[in-house]
């Protein structure tokens, strides 16, 4: 089992930055990647914002490229996103998932991101 716990979310003004800490404990071992998903008020799907596998890649969603970068400290297990010039449409619960190696994985519980003047 991995236990995620999300940090970092909150209100800010358009244009201004956040960072999102997701850190995880538990069988580490058995992770590929782990990433950021949000959803956005009124959609029922989440959608992939950004993922860095445990080699250290990295893949955006198109709509956040050269805005967000995750990454890593794997000293600490913990998974960071950093958003800057953040945009109305960003606002959503964004939440942290770890791909287990074999398929399957696990859902942090969520952290709301609101971007509003």
């Amino acid at each position: 089992q991995v236990q995620l716990v999300e940090s970092g979310g909150g209100l800010v003004q358009p244009g201004g930055s956040l960072r999102l800490s997701c850190a995880a404990s538990g069988s580490i071992f058995s992770l590929a990647a782990m990433g950021w998903y949000r959803q956005a008020p009124g959609k029922q799907q989440r959608e992939l914002v950004a993922i860095i596998t445990s080699g250290g890649s990295t893949d955006y969603a198109d709509s956040v490229k050269g805005r967000f970068t995750i990454s890593k400290d794997s000293v600490r297990n913990t998974v960071y996103l950093q958003m800057n010039s953040l945009k109305p449409e960003d606002t959503a619960v964004y939440y942290c998932r770890a791909n287990r190696s074999w398929g399957g994985g696990y859902w942090g519980q969520g952290t709301q991101v609101t971007v509003s003047s």
